[in-house]
C-alpha cells in the first residue's frame, strides 16, 4: 500500500472541516509514583478527521486518553474542548460533553437485545406505559443507520459476529451525542471483511463531523484509516503530520527512536542446504491432511490459511501436542516420534504459542522464572541450582532483547505485550533448539516491538537457527520469510518463494481460488 493512500474518506488539511479544533491538549504532564508518564504532551484533534495516536506500550497514549476521557486527572497541561478549557474530573462528565470511548473489553450485556443494548440507561418512557420499546427499537435502528450497519435491532447480542458486536458497541457509544470518538484497538478481534464494514463506518461518522482518536498496533490500518497521526515515545510527543508525510520506516523510527529501514528486514533467500525439518503426510483428524513440507537449515519458512485452515493445528502437531497426528516427522535426517512436547524439546524443539498468557507464560511468576522455566536443565546439576549461569543467560537476553521491565523479580503479568513476548522468546531460545516453531509471534504487540521481534528472529536466522512461523498478518510474511506456504482447508495448496508471494496471490491462494492442484514457484 502506497503511505497516505485513502479509501473514500477524504477529510484533508485546508479543508474547513478539518481546520475546526474539536479537542486540544498543551503541556500535558502526569506521574505515578515519580515514573512520569506524560511530558508535556500536547495534542489537536480537528471536526470530521481520524486521527492515529501511535506509540509503544508504555509511550503515553493510554494515560493521555484516560485524561481526554476523565479516568484520570492531570498533574499538569491545558485540555479544551471547542476552544473552552475543560477539566474532567470522572467520565461522567467527559461523556456529557460528548466524548465517547470504545476500547477492547466488551460492555455489551450478551442477553439483551441490539435494541437495548444501544439505549441501555437512556431509553425513553411513556407516562404510565413504562419503556417505549417500539421507539427504542426504530431509534437503534436509526443510530445503526448512521454507522451503515445493517443490524437486526431485535436479535440477541450474544448471536452476533464479533464484527457486529463492534458496530453495537459504537452505536452504543453514539447513541447521544458525540462529538469526539475513542476506537482503542477495534479491530482486534475483526476478520478482514469486518474491519473493512468498520472503516465504512468511521468514515460515515466523519462526513458527520465526528472526530475519530484511532488506535492500533496494525501498520496497514493506520495508513489507510488515518488522515494525521500524532507519535509519542517516552511520555513525551516526538511527532504530529498529515498522514501522507509518514512512511513506515519514519512512523517506526519515530515511535521507538532507533533508525528502521524495512529493507534491513527483507529475507535472504535460502541456499541449497541441509533440510532441518522434514514432515511427510502427517495428517490430524478434522484439521489437516497429508501434510509435506521441509525446511532448510538457517531459513524461515511462514505458514497462511485462512481461520479453520489447520496452520496453528499444524505447529501444535509437530511439537506433539496433538496425540491422534498421523505421519513422519524427520529432523536433520533422522525420524523422530514426537508423542509430547518434552520428546519435541528432546528432539531439538521449541514452540513460542499463539495465546501466550494461556499457554506460554505464568502470569503470576516473575520474569525471571518463566525465562528460565523451559531451559531448567541446563541450569542444574543433580537439583542443585547454578545462581550464576543462570543470571548470565537471563540478562544476556534481557540486553540483546531489550526486554523493558522494573527488575528480574517482578511479575511478567507487569510487562507491556511486547515484552511478555520477548520474555517467551527468551524462555524458548534458552533450550539451544535446532528448529524454532511460532505461531502469531507478533499478535498483541505494538510496532516498536513487532521491529524488535523481527530482529531477533533475522538473528537467530542467520545463526543457522531454523524458523517455521505461521502469521495472519501476510506483510509479517513478506518482511520475514525466504518461503511462504498456503493452507487451505487442511492442505498446502501452494510453495511461494518469497520474491513470487505478495498479498494479492497469498489471499487468493487462502481462499482456495483458482486450485487445481499445488503451486510450487
Amino acid at each position: 500500500m502506497s503511505v497516505g493512500e485513502r479509501g473514500s474518506h477524504s477529510t484533508v488539511q485546508g479543508e474547513s472541516s478539518a481546520d475546526t479544533i474539536v479537542l486540544s491538549a498543551r503541556n500535558v504532564e502526569k506521574s505515578y509514583g515519580g515514573v512520569q508518564a506524560l511530558k508535556g504532551v500536547g495534542f489537536d484533534l480537528r471536526a470530521g478527521e481520524v486521527h492515529g495516536l501511535c506509540g509503544e506500550n508504555g509511550s503515553g497514549k493510554s494515560t493521555l486518553l484516560k485524561i481526554i476521557s476523565g479516568q484520570i486527572t492531570s498533574d499538569a497541561g491545558i485540555v479544551k474542548l471547542n476552544g473552552r478549557e475543560v477539566v474532567f474530573k470522572s467520565p461522567v462528565e467527559s461523556l456529557a460533553f460528548g466524548i465517547k470511548a470504545v476500547t477492547q473489553e466488551r460492555t455489551l450485556v450478551p442477553s439483551l437485545s441490539v435494541a437495548e443494548n444501544v439505549f441501555l440507561g437512556h431509553q425513553k418512557s411513556r407516562k404510565w406505559y413504562g419503556v417505549d420499546w417500539n421507539g427504542t427499537k426504530a431509534r437503534a435502528k436509526e443510530v445503526l443507520d448512521r454507522l451503515g450497519c445493517d443490524v437486526d435491532v431485535e436479535a440477541i447480542v450474544s448471536d452476533l459476529a464479533p464484527g457486529d458486536a463492534q458496530m453495537v458497541e459504537i452505536a452504543r457509544a453514539i447513541c447521544t451525542e458525540t462529538k469526539v470518538l475513542i476506537l482503542d484497538e477495534p479491530t482486534s478481534s475483526l476478520t478482514a471483511h469486518e474491519v473493512s464494514i468498520l472503516f465504512k463506518s468511521i468514515r460515515n461518522l466523519s462526513a458527520q463531523g465526528v472526530a475519530t482518536v484511532f488506535i492500533s498496533h496494525r501498520m496497514e490500518e493506520i495508513f489507510e484509516i488515518c488522515d494525521r497521526l500524532t507519535v509519542l515515545r517516552d511520555g513525551g510527543g516526538v511527532s504530529a503530520d498529515v498522514i501522507s508525510n509518514y512512511t513506515e520506516e519514519k512512523l517506526i523510527s519515530d515511535m521507538t527512536g532507533k533508525a528502521f529501514s524495512l529493507s534491513d528486514h527483507e529475507s535472504v533467500q535460502a541456499e541449497s542446504r541441509e533440510v532441518a525439518l522434514e514432515v511427510k503426510d502427517l495428517s490430524l483428524p478434522f484439521r489437516f491432511q497429508d501434510v509435506n513440507l521441509s525446511l532448510q537449515a538457517g531459513e524461515i519458512l511462514g505458514i497462511i490459511g485462512l481461520v479453520g485452515a489447520g496452520h496453528s493445528e499444524l505447529l501444535e502437531s509437530i511439537f506433539g501436542l496433538h496425540a491422534e497426528v498421523s505421519g513422519e516427522v524427520m529432523i536433520h535426517g533422522g525420524k523422530h516420534r514426537i508423542s509430547s512436547p518434552r520428546s519435541a524439546m528432546k528432539a531439538g524443539l521449541a514452540f513460542v504459542p499463539a495465546d501466550r498468557k494461556r499457554h506460554g507464560l505464568v502470569l503470576d511468576m516473575s520474569v525471571f522464572e518463566n525465562a528460565i522455566m523451559a531451559s531448567t536443565a541446563k541450569f542444574f546439576r543433580l537439583v542443585t541450582p547454578k545462581p550464576a549461569k543462570e543470571a548470565q543467560f537471563v540478562d544476556e537476553c534481557v540486553t540483546d532483547f531489550g526486554i523493558t521491565m522494573a527488575s528480574l523479580d517482578a511479575n511478567v503479568s507487569s510487562l507491556s505485550g511486547g515484552n511478555q513476548q520477548k520474555v517467551l522468546l527468551t524462555k524458548w531460545l534458552g533450550t539451544k533448539p535446532k528448529i524454532l516453531l511460532l505461531d502469531e509471534p507478533t499478535r498483541g504487540v505494538d510496532v516498536g516491538a513487532k521491529a524488535e521481534i523481527y530482529r531477533i528472529l533475522q538473528e537467530q536466522r542467520a545463526k543457522g537457527l531454523s524458523i517455521l512461523v505461521s502469521s495472519s498478518e501476510v506483510p509479517e510474511l513478506l518482511i520475514l520469510c525466504d518461503r511462504i506456504l498456503v493452507m487451505h482447508r487442511g492442505r498446502i495448496v501452494a510453495d511461494l518463494k518469497s520474491e513470487h508471494a505478495n498479498e494479492t496471490n497469498l489471499v487468493a491462494f487462502a481462499m482456495g481460488q483458482g486450485m487445481s492442484g499445488k503451486v510450487q514457484e
